[in-house]
Formats: C-alpha cells, sequence, structure tokens
C-alpha cells in the first residue's frame, strides 16, 4: 500500500487534472493517475474549444432527421461500424428515447446550466494556472450551404436565444469581414461571440499538469484496474499490482470511466464518440475563427500548432482500428470549402469522446461507493465543461452545496 491522500483523481486528461486542481485549491492533498500520462487522450487532440453556446444536446429531434442521412455515408458525419452495430444498439435505444421534446428540453437547461457556470469559472482557472494566455476570444463562424440548410437551423439558434446566447445570422458578405476566403457555396451563417478556443489543447492541459505538481500534488502512470471501498476511503487497485488509499475518489477516466465503475457494481452506459482530425502547417490557411461546418459535422480551428480540421462522430468502441478515410475524407472536404486550403503536411489522430445516451455528463456521487465521485461522459464538451465540472467536484469532495443544481447529471438517472 502506498502513501495515503485526501483525494485520488483518476483520469489526467483536462476534467481530471481541472478537478485536481480545484481540490487543491481547497486545501486537499492530491494523485493523479493515468494509464498512459497527461494530456495522452482526447484532451491531446480536441479541437480546443470553450463552446460554451453549445446548449443542444447531440440527443436530439434533429439528429434523428439527419441520422439517416448520415449513417448511409460511411465516412459521413456520424457513423456506426458495422462490427460494432450489435453492441451499441441498447445505447442507441436509450439515445433515441432520450430525443423526446420534454426530456430535450430538460437538458438544454442542464446544460445551459453548466455552460454558465464553466464560462465563469474559466477565466480564474486560467489566471490561477497561468494560462490565461492561451485564451483566445475569436468565436465561432457556423456557416450554411443555401437558404433551406439555413432555415432549418433557425429552431435551434431561438432555443438558444431562449437562454440568453448572443449571436448574429450573417449574409454572404457579412461572413467574408469575418472569415475571407470561404467558397461560394456558403451562403449564409452565425456568428456566436461567446465562443472561446485555447492555443493548443495539449499543452493546455500539460500545463495544468505541471502547475499541480508545482503545488505539491503528484500526477502518475498507473493503469487502474479496479475500485475497493474500505473504511473511511476507498482503494485504488493498478495493474502492476500496487494498490493506493485516499479518503476520496474522483472517476474522470473518460471512455475508460465505465470499465472502473463496474468493479464497484454500477453499470453506467457509455460509450465511445471516436473523433477524428488531421493538423496541417500554421501556414496552411488563414483562419481567423473556428468554423463549424454543422451539415458535415466538423469544424477547422487555428492553433498555436497549426490548423486542425477535424470533428464528426464514430459510434465504435474502444477496440476497433482507427479509420483514417475518416480524417481525409474531412480533410478533402475542407479543401473544397476553403479554397486555397493547403491540404499537405497533416498529422492525422483519433480520440475517444465518452458519451452517454442522453447527451449529459456523469456528476455526482457512486451509489454503490459515496465516497467515489464521478465526472465523465462530457462527449465533444469536456475541455468546454472542465472548468465547471472542477467546481461541482470540488464543492462534493468539501461537502459544500454544489455551485448548481447537478439533480440531471446524476450518475442514478439511468
Amino acid at each position: 500500500m502506498t502513501g495515503e491522500a485526501d483525494v485520488i483523481v483518476i483520469g489526467a486528461g483536462v476534467i481530471g487534472l481541472s478537478a485536481a486542481i480545484a481540490a487543491q485549491a481547497r486545501g486537499l492533498s492530491v494523485t493523479v493517475l493515468d494509464r498512459v500520462g497527461p494530456a495522452a487522450g482526447a484532451s491531446a487532440g480536441n479541437a480546443g474549444a470553450f463552446a460554451f453556446t453549445d446548449i443542444l444536446p447531440l440527443a436530439s429531434p434533429g439528429i434523428l432527421r439527419q441520422a439517416p442521412k448520415w449513417l448511409l455515408d460511411p465516412l459521413g458525419p456520424l457513423t456506426v461500424p458495422p462490427a460494432y452495430a450489435l453492441q451499441i444498439a441498447p445505447w442507441l435505444f436509450r439515445f433515441w428515447r432520450a430525443c423526446a421534446p420534454g426530456r430535450v428540453a430538460l437538458s438544454t437547461a442542464a446544460q445551459t446550466a453548466l455552460m454558465d457556470l464553466s464560462k465563469s469559472e474559466l477565466e480564474p482557472l486560467l489566471t490561477q494556472t497561468g494560462t490565461m494566455p492561451m485564451l483566445r476570444k475569436e468565436g465561432n463562424l457556423q456557416v450554411y450551404e443555401g437558404e433551406a440548410e439555413f432555415k432549418a437551423s433557425l429552431g435551434g439558434w431561438r432555443a438558444r436565444a431562449e437562454h440568453g446566447i448572443a449571436f448574429r445570422h450573417l449574409d454572404a458578405a457579412g461572413m467574408a469581414e469575418i472569415q475571407p476566403g470561404l467558397a461560394p457555396r456558403f451562403t449564409h451563417g452565425t456568428f456566436t461571440p461567446g465562443w472561446y478556443s485555447i492555443a493548443d489543447p495539449k499543452l493546455y492541459a500539460l500545463a495544468l499538469a505541471d502547475h499541480l505538481r508545482a503545488k505539491d500534488g503528484a500526477a502518475e502512470r498507473a493503469e487502474v484496474t479496479a475500485l475497493r471501498p474500505v473504511e473511511d476511503g476507498v482503494e485504488v487497485l493498478a495493474a502492476d499490482g500496487t494498490a493506493r488509499r485516499a479518503a476520496q475518489v474522483v472517476l474522470a477516466a473518460g471512455a475508460f470511466s465505465h470499465r472502473i465503475a463496474r468493479t464497484i457494481g454500477e453499470r453506467i452506459p457509455l460509450e465511445t464518440e471516436r473523433g477524428y482530425n488531421t493538423t496541417l502547417p500554421s501556414d496552411a490557411f488563414d483562419l481567423r475563427t473556428q468554423i463549424t461546418f454543422g451539415g458535415h459535422g466538423f469544424v477547422a480551428t487555428r492553433l498555436s500548432t497549426g490548423i486542425r480540421v477535424g470533428g464528426a462522430v464514430e459510434l465504435g468502441g474502444l477496440e476497433l482500428p482507427p479509420n483514417f478515410r475518416r480524417s481525409e475524407a474531412m480533410l478533402k472536404k475542407a479543401s473544397a470549402f476553403l479554397p486555397g486550403l493547403k491540404s499537405e503536411g497533416g498529422v492525422q489522430w483519433m480520440g475517444f469522446r465518452p458519451s452517454l445516451p442522453d447527451s449529459l455528463p456523469a456528476i455526482g456521487r457512486a451509489r454503490a461507493a459515496p465516497r467515489v465521485i464521478y465526472a465523465f461522459g462530457h462527449g465533444h464538451l469536456g475541455l468546454t465543461q472542465s472548468a465547471g465540472t472542477a467546481r461541482i467536484v470540488a464543492d462534493l469532495l468539501t461537502g459544500a452545496t454544489p455551485a448548481i443544481d447537478i439533480a440531471s447529471f446524476s450518475p442514478q438517472r439511468f
């Protein structure tokens, strides 16, 4: 048995590291464990967005209308590999149920509350960790091919407006003022100024890990295989046979979290949205804002380390090999959408986004072990919601009332 900490955080992605730093700030001793190390998973290769305006759940009637067309294209915005279709069927049934209008309204309200909290907590976290220079407030431009696609989006924008989100609709000339060089096929757009980004998500997460260590926290490499509740604490068992003990544990292991939760008798319907991208050299295109090609399910982002083109959803689990034809398909489209884009010299990536069927994360105490706090399942919004999730986790660890109502995020809702 190794030394005991007040808190062990399982997972050194942006959620786990942010939660660890928030716990440290409350005076708790913290050790972070990860099977690979800090910023090695989805926190390294994501689009770098703080998408605070993205409050509408993926599980919605709109996605049900789009899904049949998308699923016919194996390289399209949404796909289920045939080899995984049977395994994911129960999750898809739950997803379908979550698309009911009443449930969508509840999910949207919950997402809005978490987004507002995350936005208010972000800059204090960046200031605390010395990472404020990485923050960019360049907004997001969502583009549409023709009047019909634009009009189909208006219901979603009305819903956002009802929750206080600012945006403005643009014609081709208005889009060109924000982002020159778009293909003429894009006739309409919507700009959201409240959408931020980080200079590079991997460098940001590594900076969080450095801050944790500088404040006497520990970040260790260990593959956690099981949790064991004991008197006055939790034992954390690793694949190498070692055991660690803490008064409380935060489970923030992303797409692998449900496997660990199962060892304390809880079955969480967590699945994996496999995301793909290509990062091009910085001179590939003069990108001035993040661009969302909503009809095609991907974005283009300017990072300090290059231009990243990627997104989409492949519901393919953790074991199937990557299908980098998906990265190639998005890059080919981006070359058509952004004439002049230099598509050579890119680096491909695939990562696992942890996804629950109602598009909401699991944040709260485990039923089987109240000293275990869950913080996973954020889908493509992990970076966006990291600071708010960290605040809630720190509240739970210290017995404070959470900053927002977390009933909608209860792990027991399934």
